[in-house]
């Protein structure tokens, strides 16, 4: 497309390979010292009587340029405004318009930087639009010193929001900006604190990570900062058409929430977050991030959060090898120290054993992973475990005794209940090995109790009735209101029936060995009988 501004032009311009100007050389090289340069120079002049010029990175690209020819055709006349005001700054670096060549020429870079003086008389949509133009011109020399001020000007609004009275609830009012050219800024009542997300959300994620790092050296609530990252994200996801575009929005929200305080940050949008980018194949080290930021909360998490079907469909149905990288995150994350958040991950993970134990594709290396993966302290009580290793052991019968005890060794017995201790000694699902020392623990867990019950009836036939503490508190006993006789018999009478059941299967495996002698010396004879017999199974 050819422009012409008048009539007798002697010089074309080639703005970026889109449009052609015809324009006068020597009213533009007046107002510019960059054509200045290059039409004093001799070779320049000598070779045609038509002059070209081709410019490849023309900021702003034919209209640009028609911007610059106006303001030189005009004498400076041309209004300046929060619209045009980056573009126009951007076009007088790159025309190197800082002077002009006459002293009677205005001068370009001047007028636009008296327009940023007057930023702060911007009205909210003039500085985002204008935000939104300097991500156009980023690559462009000048761009940034533009971008700085409008940056501040638009980050000191949101503070002023975020610092804004606690009695201005995002359900009653809020601050919004809304400016005129000639007034400083006056508030007007919003449905919500957050009213400023929807404009930002057409910013690239280059213009977002500077917003948000603008943010957090302004000290700006990381709960604000996390709650519009996640709607720029779901905007962006939903709202973008490539590919591309969709995963670097990904993977820039990813890498700024984890700039943020854990607590800010909600974990049910993590896993949001974690299920999206599974198709848009984030990198690696986004991925391990977003996993670290998920396994610092796990203990906030639900049961339907960890349930993610693994991606192969061959292992296991759910994605294990996933959680095991969650808890692995959390313990070197929260320690073993904050024993209310481990056990709250204790009682998540039995909910999430009960659930992948029926698994028939599910190993036994990963199950046994999983119960050993958080400290004893995690769990007061261990019933929950014995009921997904008794179904797994259902599920999984082929397993051998040796498989089955390596499971099975991951129960503490002496957090199981008398009702599954019951229970397990009647499971024949369960090898005898562990049947006895379930039993065993049980023994010894009652014969404590005993003892102790034993020592506090004996503190009651004391003549005693109260003793001097270590800090001087005198502490009365009285014996009259401790009766603990009727729980005594209790325990003695269970306590004697565990142990009668070890005795009867102490018998039967001294009877079982006998018969395995018999047998081994009868192999050193010919049978004489026909018929062969099974081997019975072995108590070891």
């Amino acid at each position: 497309m050819l422009k012409q501004f008048k009539m007798g032009c002697d010089l074309q311009v080639d703005v970026n390979g889109e449009e052609t100007f015809f324009v006068d050389k020597e009213i533009l090289s007046s107002f510019s010292c960059k054509l200045s340069k290059l039409f004093n120079n001799p070779s320049a002049n000598s070779s045609a009587k038509a002059l070209k010029v081709i410019f490849h990175d023309f900021p702003g690209g034919p209209e640009g340029f028609e911007l610059f020819a106006r303001f030189c055709y005009k004498n400076g006349d041309l209004q300046i405004t929060p619209s045009n005001t980056p573009l126009l700054h951007c076009i007088a670096h790159f025309m190197e318009m800082s002077k002009a060549t006459l002293s009677s020429s205005p001068c370009l870079i001047n007028s636009t930087r008296k327009s940023l003086e007057m930023i702060q008389f911007w009205t909210w949509s003039d500085t985002v639009n204008s935000l939104k133009q300097c991500q156009e011109l980023s690559a462009i020399s000048g761009s940034s010193a533009v971008l700085g001020k409008i940056l501040d000007s638009l980050l000191a609004r949101i503070a002023a929001i975020s610092d804004a009275s606690p009695s201005d609830s995002p359900e009653s009012s809020a601050l919004r900006f809304s400016c005129d050219t000639r007034s400083t800024v006056s508030v007007k009542t919003g449905n919500s604190r957050s009213w400023w997300f929807e404009d930002l959300v057409l910013l690239d994620p280059r213009m977002i990570e500077k917003v948000i790092k603008g943010m957090l050296s302004r000290k700006i609530e990381h709960g604000t900062i996390s709650r519009f990252l996640f709607y720029y994200l779901k905007s962006r996801l939903s709202n973008a058409a490539l590919y591309e575009k969709k995963k670097k929005a990904t993977e820039v929200t990813i890498e700024l929430l984890n700039c943020l305080d854990v607590n800010s940050v909600s974990c049910k949008r993590l896993f949001g977050i974690l299920r999206v980018s599974s198709s848009l194949k984030i990198s690696r080290a986004c991925r391990s991030t977003l996993e670290a930021m998920i396994g610092a909360q796990i203990d906030q998490a639900s049961l339907d959060n960890l349930l993610i079907p693994s991606s192969t469909l061959i292992d296991s149905i759910y994605d294990v090898n996933l959680i095991l990288r969650f808890l692995k995150s959390f313990l070197d994350i929260v320690g073993k120290e904050l024993v209310a958040r481990l056990k709250r991950v204790g009682r998540l993970m039995d909910l999430y054993l009960a659930e992948v134990a029926p698994d028939s594709c599910l190993k036994p290396a990963k199950f046994v992973a999983l119960i050993a993966s958080l400290p004893d302290a995690a769990r007061d009580c261990h019933d929950a475990i014995y009921r997904a290793i008794d179904m797994y052991l259902e599920v999984h019968s082929q397993l051998s005794d040796e498989e089955k005890m390596k499971i099975c060794c991951c129960i503490n017995y002496e957090k199981l209940s008398s009702e599954c201790c019951k229970h397990l000694a009647k499971n024949a699902k369960f090898p005898s090995r562990i049947t006895i020392q379930a039993l065993v623990s049980q023994h010894s867990k009652l014969r404590s109790l005993l003892q102790d019950t034993n020592n506090i009836k004996s503190t009651q036939k004391s003549p005693l009735k109260g003793k001097q503490c270590e800090d001087g508190e005198q502490i009365i006993l009285y014996a009259k209101k401790l009766d603990l006789s009727i729980e005594n018999e209790k325990l003695k009478a269970h306590l004697q029936g565990m142990h009668w059941r070890v005795m009867e299967l102490e018998k039967v495996c001294k009877k079982m060995q006998t018969q395995m002698t018999s047998i081994m010396k009868s192999r050193k004879y010919p049978a004489t009988s026909s018929g062969s017999r099974s081997l019975p199974r072995l108590c070891s």
